[in-house]
């Protein structure tokens, strides 16, 4: 690590180590040694930028603190999210969450990937409180993901959960992976799907959802 040595003082936010120190130890400490904030002002070097100039001197500590943002879906599990929103309650028609928006990052890239989930159920003397379905989402999508995984894993949580008739999930997204590098085609959307119980095995429990989502989306 070659990152040049940078002098600057405290701050009252960061009365320790300053960004500059930060910076400067980050040419001096073995790679498995260094901190997060280390490393990334290591990877600024790298991609030709000084890390000790004003407008980058916070930034590992930004870079740090948004990435625990991006993926906090690895320090969450469904059932805490889920902690006492499962009722029981004498209803078996279909029940649709649509339009849930979500933020994810791809694996293969570590760009951004983003859209809206469509999530459907037939209960089986258990519902989930229609907030909890959202935050299950944002469990599995706030991780490094793909698209085919994280369809399938909000599935498969749901059907765990509360055991139902079935589960339908579709999800269409927008991923900057082929938007700001690669094919960049702007336009383009990837549209997922998982389908469990009688959602896959009666066409009809399918269609029935694939409409009304359809119809949501076009009006």
């Amino acid at each position: 690590m070659t990152t040049k040595a940078p002098i600057d003082k405290p701050t009252p936010e960061n009365p320790g180590e300053t960004p500059a120190q930060v910076a400067a130890e980050a040419a001096q400490t073995p790679l498995a040694k260094a901190s997060t904030q280390q490393i990334y002002s290591e990877l600024l070097h790298r991609i030709g930028e000084d890390p000790a100039r004003d407008g980058l001197l916070r930034t590992p500590e930004r870079m740090e603190k948004s990435m625990a943002f991006l993926t906090r879906g690895y320090k969450q599990t469904v059932e805490e999210v889920l902690h006492q929103a499962l009722f029981d309650v004498d209803y078996d028609e279909m029940v649709i969450v649509k339009d849930i928006e979500f933020y994810s990052m791809c694996e293969h890239h570590l760009l951004p990937f983003f859209g809206k989930a469509h999530i459907a159920y037939l209960p089986k003397g258990k519902v989930i409180g229609l907030s909890k379905v959202a935050r299950i989402v944002d469990v599995f999508a706030r991780r490094l993901q793909v698209q085919e995984r994280l369809t399938r894993e909000v599935a498969d949580a749901i059907d765990d959960a509360i055991h139902p008739q079935g589960v339908g999930v579709v999800m269409e997204a927008q991923h900057l992976c082929m938007m700001m590098r690669g094919v960049e085609k702007q336009s383009s959307h990837t549209v997922t799907s998982a389908m469990l119980g009688v959602f896959k095995t009666q066409v009809q429990t399918r269609n029935e959802f694939l409409s009304l989502i359809d119809h949501a989306r076009h009006g």
